[in-house]
Protein backbone atom coordinates (compact mmCIF):
# COMPACT_ATOMS: atom_id res chain seq x y z
CA UNK A 1 0.00 0.00 0.00
CA UNK A 2 1.25 3.42 -0.66
CA UNK A 3 -0.41 7.09 0.13
CA UNK A 4 0.31 10.60 -1.23
CA UNK A 5 -2.00 12.78 0.44
CA UNK A 6 -2.21 11.15 3.64
CA UNK A 7 -0.90 12.86 6.97
CA UNK A 8 -0.66 11.85 10.92
CA UNK A 9 -1.83 15.43 12.19
CA UNK A 10 -1.65 14.27 15.64
CA UNK A 11 -1.69 12.09 18.57
CA UNK A 12 -3.39 12.66 22.15
CA UNK A 13 -3.28 9.77 24.82
CA UNK A 14 -4.56 9.40 28.67
CA UNK A 15 -2.22 7.33 31.50
CA UNK A 16 -4.45 5.64 33.60
CA UNK A 17 -3.91 7.11 37.21
CA UNK A 18 -2.66 3.82 39.71
CA UNK A 19 0.55 2.27 39.28
CA UNK A 20 1.10 -1.36 39.58
CA UNK A 21 4.85 -2.44 40.03
CA UNK A 22 5.79 -6.43 39.36
CA UNK A 23 6.38 -6.09 42.61
CA UNK A 24 2.96 -5.57 43.69
CA UNK A 25 1.36 -8.40 41.83
CA UNK A 26 3.83 -10.50 42.95
CA UNK A 27 3.03 -9.72 46.41
CA UNK A 28 -0.32 -11.17 45.08
CA UNK A 29 1.31 -14.24 44.25
CA UNK A 30 3.07 -15.11 47.23
CA UNK A 31 1.51 -18.08 47.70
CA UNK A 32 2.13 -19.29 44.00
CA UNK A 33 5.26 -18.72 44.32
CA UNK A 34 6.28 -20.21 47.50
CA UNK A 35 4.24 -23.65 45.79
CA UNK A 36 5.93 -23.09 42.93
CA UNK A 37 9.49 -22.96 44.38
CA UNK A 38 9.84 -19.36 42.35
CA UNK A 39 11.83 -16.17 43.40
CA UNK A 40 10.33 -12.91 43.68
CA UNK A 41 11.70 -10.93 41.15
CA UNK A 42 11.32 -13.24 38.14
CA UNK A 43 8.42 -11.21 36.42
CA UNK A 44 10.09 -8.25 35.88
CA UNK A 45 13.78 -10.44 35.32
CA UNK A 46 11.45 -12.34 32.33
CA UNK A 47 9.68 -9.14 30.94
CA UNK A 48 12.25 -5.82 31.54
CA UNK A 49 8.84 -4.63 32.92
CA UNK A 50 9.02 -2.79 36.15
CA UNK A 51 5.22 -0.95 36.19
CA UNK A 52 1.95 -0.42 34.49
CA UNK A 53 -0.95 1.60 34.82
CA UNK A 54 -4.84 0.41 36.08
CA UNK A 55 -7.83 2.52 35.19
CA UNK A 56 -9.90 2.92 38.60
CA UNK A 57 -12.67 0.60 39.00
CA UNK A 58 -15.55 0.80 36.48
CA UNK A 59 -13.74 3.38 34.34
CA UNK A 60 -15.70 3.46 31.22
CA UNK A 61 -13.39 2.71 27.62
CA UNK A 62 -15.35 5.26 26.10
CA UNK A 63 -14.22 8.08 28.47
CA UNK A 64 -10.49 7.13 27.95
CA UNK A 65 -11.11 7.42 24.16
CA UNK A 66 -12.82 10.68 24.87
CA UNK A 67 -10.22 11.95 26.77
CA UNK A 68 -7.23 11.00 24.03
CA UNK A 69 -9.43 11.94 20.95
CA UNK A 70 -10.30 15.07 22.87
CA UNK A 71 -6.03 16.27 23.29
CA UNK A 72 -5.83 14.98 19.60
CA UNK A 73 -8.20 17.38 17.89
CA UNK A 74 -6.68 20.09 20.30
CA UNK A 75 -3.11 19.51 18.77
CA UNK A 76 -4.69 19.81 15.15
CA UNK A 77 -6.39 22.97 13.58
CA UNK A 78 -9.54 20.91 12.55
CA UNK A 79 -12.93 20.85 14.36
CA UNK A 80 -14.54 17.70 15.48
CA UNK A 81 -17.19 18.93 12.88
CA UNK A 82 -14.09 18.40 10.34
CA UNK A 83 -14.16 14.84 11.02
CA UNK A 84 -15.45 12.36 8.62
CA UNK A 85 -14.73 8.95 10.24
CA UNK A 86 -13.92 7.58 13.46
CA UNK A 87 -13.08 4.30 14.39
CA UNK A 88 -12.27 2.78 17.72
CA UNK A 89 -9.43 0.02 17.28
CA UNK A 90 -9.55 -1.33 20.73
CA UNK A 91 -9.58 -5.19 22.00
CA UNK A 92 -11.56 -3.69 25.39
CA UNK A 93 -14.84 -2.46 24.46
CA UNK A 94 -17.75 -0.86 26.99
CA UNK A 95 -20.18 -3.14 25.19
CA UNK A 96 -20.72 -6.02 22.64
CA UNK A 97 -23.42 -3.54 21.08
CA UNK A 98 -23.53 -0.83 20.55
CA UNK A 99 -20.04 -0.05 18.97
CA UNK A 100 -17.79 1.98 21.54
CA UNK A 101 -17.33 3.87 18.82
CA UNK A 102 -20.54 5.62 19.05
CA UNK A 103 -20.13 7.00 22.48
CA UNK A 104 -17.03 8.33 21.55
CA UNK A 105 -18.26 9.99 18.69
CA UNK A 106 -21.26 11.13 20.89
CA UNK A 107 -18.59 12.62 23.82
CA UNK A 108 -16.49 14.57 20.92
CA UNK A 109 -19.37 16.19 19.05
CA UNK A 110 -18.87 14.47 15.58
CA UNK A 111 -21.08 15.32 12.03
CA UNK A 112 -24.19 13.18 11.77
CA UNK A 113 -22.82 12.51 8.83
CA UNK A 114 -19.20 10.73 10.22
CA UNK A 115 -18.75 6.79 9.48
CA UNK A 116 -18.56 5.38 12.90
CA UNK A 117 -17.76 2.02 14.12
CA UNK A 118 -15.37 -0.47 15.76
CA UNK A 119 -11.90 -2.80 14.42
CA UNK A 120 -11.36 -5.84 16.35
CA UNK A 121 -7.98 -7.31 15.47
CA UNK A 122 -5.48 -8.15 18.98
CA UNK A 123 -3.28 -5.52 19.25
CA UNK A 124 -3.36 -4.13 15.34
CA UNK A 125 -6.84 -2.16 16.12
CA UNK A 126 -5.39 1.12 16.09
CA UNK A 127 -3.04 0.54 12.67
CA UNK A 128 -6.02 -0.97 10.88
CA UNK A 129 -8.19 1.89 11.66
CA UNK A 130 -5.25 3.89 10.59
CA UNK A 131 -5.03 2.03 7.27
CA UNK A 132 -9.16 2.20 7.04
CA UNK A 133 -8.71 5.82 7.60
CA UNK A 134 -5.82 6.89 5.24
CA UNK A 135 -7.49 4.85 2.12
CA UNK A 136 -10.97 7.05 2.79
CA UNK A 137 -8.48 10.16 2.71
CA UNK A 138 -6.67 8.91 -0.59
CA UNK A 139 -9.79 8.40 -2.14
CA UNK A 140 -11.24 11.56 -1.18
CA UNK A 141 -14.38 10.24 0.80
CA UNK A 142 -13.13 11.89 4.01
CA UNK A 143 -10.74 14.81 4.59
CA UNK A 144 -10.15 13.81 8.54
CA UNK A 145 -9.83 10.68 10.22
CA UNK A 146 -10.01 9.93 13.99
CA UNK A 147 -8.84 6.42 15.21
CA UNK A 148 -8.80 5.75 19.21
CA UNK A 149 -8.82 3.22 21.99
CA UNK A 150 -9.05 2.61 25.32
CA UNK A 151 -7.49 -0.94 26.93
CA UNK A 152 -7.88 -1.93 30.69
CA UNK A 153 -6.07 -4.67 32.31
CA UNK A 154 -7.29 -4.33 35.55
CA UNK A 155 -10.14 -6.79 35.37
CA UNK A 156 -8.36 -9.56 33.12
CA UNK A 157 -5.07 -9.53 35.52
CA UNK A 158 -7.55 -9.69 38.69
CA UNK A 159 -9.37 -13.01 36.95
CA UNK A 160 -6.08 -14.31 36.29
CA UNK A 161 -4.65 -14.08 39.67
CA UNK A 162 -7.28 -15.51 41.23
CA UNK A 163 -6.97 -18.47 39.01
CA UNK A 164 -3.33 -18.80 39.42
CA UNK A 165 -3.85 -18.56 43.11
CA UNK A 166 -6.34 -21.64 42.74
CA UNK A 167 -4.44 -23.64 40.61
CA UNK A 168 -0.86 -23.09 41.68
CA UNK A 169 0.17 -24.77 38.55
CA UNK A 170 3.37 -24.46 36.50
CA UNK A 171 1.91 -24.78 33.24
CA UNK A 172 -0.89 -22.60 34.06
CA UNK A 173 1.82 -19.81 35.30
CA UNK A 174 3.79 -19.93 32.15
CA UNK A 175 0.52 -19.26 30.02
CA UNK A 176 -0.08 -16.50 32.08
CA UNK A 177 3.06 -14.40 32.25
CA UNK A 178 2.00 -12.44 28.94
CA UNK A 179 -1.21 -11.63 30.95
CA UNK A 180 0.73 -10.55 34.00
CA UNK A 181 2.47 -7.34 31.52
CA UNK A 182 -0.58 -5.98 30.72
CA UNK A 183 -1.23 -2.13 31.07
CA UNK A 184 -4.14 0.31 30.91
CA UNK A 185 -4.47 3.65 28.36
CA UNK A 186 -6.06 5.49 25.94
CA UNK A 187 -4.96 7.38 22.60
CA UNK A 188 -5.92 8.75 19.62
CA UNK A 189 -4.03 9.07 15.93
CA UNK A 190 -5.86 11.95 13.94
CA UNK A 191 -5.16 11.38 9.90
CA UNK A 192 -5.89 14.42 7.45
CA UNK A 193 -5.24 15.59 4.05
CA UNK A 194 -2.21 17.36 3.00
CA UNK A 195 -4.24 21.04 2.79
CA UNK A 196 -5.16 20.45 6.58
CA UNK A 197 -2.38 18.94 8.06
CA UNK A 198 -0.17 21.83 10.53
CA UNK A 199 2.24 19.01 11.69
CA UNK A 200 3.16 17.75 8.79
CA UNK A 201 3.99 13.77 9.68
CA UNK A 202 3.39 11.85 6.04
CA UNK A 203 2.07 8.68 5.94
CA UNK A 204 3.80 7.01 3.20
CA UNK A 205 2.73 3.52 3.21
CA UNK A 206 3.47 -0.13 4.42
CA UNK A 207 2.75 -3.77 4.26
CA UNK A 208 0.55 -6.46 5.75
CA UNK A 209 1.23 -10.65 6.39
CA UNK A 210 -0.94 -12.97 8.12
CA UNK A 211 -0.03 -15.97 9.79
CA UNK A 212 -3.94 -17.56 10.37
CA UNK A 213 -2.65 -21.05 11.00
CA UNK A 214 -1.16 -19.91 14.58
CA UNK A 215 -4.49 -17.71 15.86
CA UNK A 216 -4.69 -20.30 18.64
CA UNK A 217 -1.38 -19.41 20.41
CA UNK A 218 -2.81 -16.34 22.52
CA UNK A 219 -6.87 -16.38 23.13
CA UNK A 220 -8.62 -14.06 25.25
CA UNK A 221 -12.32 -14.77 25.75
CA UNK A 222 -15.30 -16.00 25.40
CA UNK A 223 -16.30 -12.61 25.35
CA UNK A 224 -15.11 -10.07 23.19
CA UNK A 225 -15.74 -6.77 25.67
CA UNK A 226 -14.31 -5.51 28.98
CA UNK A 227 -16.00 -5.15 31.19
CA UNK A 228 -18.36 -8.05 29.99
CA UNK A 229 -20.37 -10.84 31.70
CA UNK A 230 -18.88 -14.81 31.66
CA UNK A 231 -15.67 -15.96 32.80
CA UNK A 232 -12.97 -14.86 30.51
CA UNK A 233 -9.26 -16.39 30.13
CA UNK A 234 -6.34 -15.33 28.85
CA UNK A 235 -3.39 -17.61 27.65
CA UNK A 236 -0.48 -17.20 25.54
CA UNK A 237 1.89 -19.57 24.57
CA UNK A 238 4.40 -17.15 24.63
CA UNK A 239 7.54 -19.06 22.90
CA UNK A 240 4.98 -20.57 20.06
CA UNK A 241 3.60 -16.67 19.43
CA UNK A 242 7.29 -15.05 19.67
CA UNK A 243 8.82 -17.81 17.12
CA UNK A 244 6.19 -17.65 14.89
CA UNK A 245 5.57 -14.16 15.34
CA UNK A 246 9.57 -13.22 14.28
CA UNK A 247 9.12 -15.37 11.08
CA UNK A 248 6.19 -13.40 10.16
CA UNK A 249 8.03 -10.11 11.15
CA UNK A 250 10.81 -10.86 9.31
CA UNK A 251 8.88 -12.01 5.84
CA UNK A 252 6.67 -8.09 6.35
CA UNK A 253 9.43 -5.90 7.45
CA UNK A 254 11.38 -7.32 3.81
CA UNK A 255 7.97 -6.36 2.31
CA UNK A 256 7.98 -3.12 4.04
CA UNK A 257 11.26 -2.33 2.55
CA UNK A 258 10.41 -3.17 -0.79
CA UNK A 259 7.41 -1.25 -1.22
CA UNK A 260 8.65 1.62 0.36
CA UNK A 261 11.59 1.42 -1.18
CA UNK A 262 13.49 2.04 1.43
CA UNK A 263 18.16 2.23 1.79
CA UNK A 264 19.88 -0.24 3.90
CA UNK A 265 20.13 2.47 6.76
CA UNK A 266 16.17 3.38 6.61
CA UNK A 267 14.10 3.30 8.38
CA UNK A 268 15.77 5.77 10.82
CA UNK A 269 14.27 5.13 13.64
CA UNK A 270 11.28 2.72 14.25
CA UNK A 271 8.46 1.93 16.76
CA UNK A 272 7.10 -1.35 17.85
CA UNK A 273 4.74 -2.93 19.70
CA UNK A 274 5.69 -2.76 23.28
CA UNK A 275 5.66 -6.91 24.71
CA UNK A 276 8.55 -6.75 26.45
CA UNK A 277 12.27 -7.07 26.63
CA UNK A 278 12.78 -10.68 24.83
CA UNK A 279 10.45 -10.05 22.55
CA UNK A 280 12.02 -6.38 21.86
CA UNK A 281 15.72 -7.82 21.17
CA UNK A 282 14.61 -11.40 19.74
CA UNK A 283 12.61 -9.14 16.84
CA UNK A 284 15.27 -6.28 16.26
CA UNK A 285 17.92 -8.99 15.97
CA UNK A 286 16.09 -10.82 13.03
CA UNK A 287 15.39 -7.97 11.14
CA UNK A 288 19.05 -6.25 11.85
CA UNK A 289 18.19 -3.21 13.25
CA UNK A 290 20.10 -1.62 16.35
CA UNK A 291 18.09 -0.55 19.25
CA UNK A 292 19.39 2.96 19.27
CA UNK A 293 16.79 3.23 16.76
CA UNK A 294 13.77 2.02 18.54
CA UNK A 295 11.98 3.89 21.74
CA UNK A 296 10.30 1.96 24.22
CA UNK A 297 7.96 2.02 26.75
CA UNK A 298 7.16 -1.16 28.02
CA UNK A 299 9.30 -0.77 31.58
CA UNK A 300 6.88 1.71 32.95
CA UNK A 301 3.81 0.83 30.42
CA UNK A 302 3.52 -2.26 29.90
CA UNK A 303 1.71 -4.06 27.11
CA UNK A 304 -1.68 -1.47 26.52
CA UNK A 305 -2.92 -4.01 23.53
CA UNK A 306 -3.70 -1.57 20.71
CA UNK A 307 -2.58 1.58 22.72
CA UNK A 308 0.48 0.85 23.08
CA UNK A 309 2.45 1.63 19.18
CA UNK A 310 0.95 4.81 19.01
CA UNK A 311 1.28 5.94 22.77
CA UNK A 312 4.91 4.93 22.48
CA UNK A 313 5.17 7.53 19.42
CA UNK A 314 3.49 10.09 20.98
CA UNK A 315 6.12 10.13 23.51
CA UNK A 316 9.07 9.70 21.51
CA UNK A 317 8.03 13.03 19.60
CA UNK A 318 7.19 14.40 22.67
CA UNK A 319 10.66 13.72 23.76
CA UNK A 320 12.58 14.65 20.53
CA UNK A 321 13.33 11.01 19.76
CA UNK A 322 11.94 11.45 16.50
CA UNK A 323 13.04 14.54 14.45
CA UNK A 324 12.04 15.87 11.46
CA UNK A 325 13.00 14.26 8.38
CA UNK A 326 13.16 10.42 9.61
CA UNK A 327 11.37 7.75 8.30
CA UNK A 328 10.00 5.98 10.89
CA UNK A 329 9.06 2.86 10.76
CA UNK A 330 5.95 1.64 12.97
CA UNK A 331 5.61 -2.15 13.34
CA UNK A 332 3.44 -3.98 14.45
CA UNK A 333 2.25 -7.28 15.38
CA UNK A 334 -0.93 -8.86 17.20
CA UNK A 335 -2.64 -12.70 17.90
CA UNK A 336 -3.74 -14.15 15.08
CA UNK A 337 -0.94 -14.06 14.06
CA UNK A 338 -1.08 -10.62 11.70
CA UNK A 339 1.39 -8.20 10.94
CA UNK A 340 1.33 -4.97 9.64
CA UNK A 341 4.24 -2.30 9.35
CA UNK A 342 3.69 1.62 8.35
CA UNK A 343 6.02 4.05 7.36
CA UNK A 344 5.80 7.48 8.17
CA UNK A 345 8.19 10.38 6.59
CA UNK A 346 8.04 12.57 10.16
Amino acid sequence: MLYHNVYIDAFGYELAPNVITSDDLENRLESVYRTLRLRKGQLEAMTGITERRYWDPGFKMSTGAVLAGEKAISGSRISSGDIGMLIYGGVCRDNLEPATACAVAHGLGLSPEALVFDVSNACLGILNGMVLVANAIELGQIRAGLVVSCESARQIVDITIDRLTTSKDMETFRKSIATLTGGSGAVAVLLTEKSLSVNGHKLLGGAARSAPEHHMLCTWGPDTGIPASGLQIMETDPVGVLNNGVVLGMDTFSDFRKILDLSDQQPDKIICHQVGATHQRTILDAVHLPRNKDFTTFQYLGNIGTVSLPITAAIAHERGFLEPGDMVGFLGIGSGLNCLMLGVSW
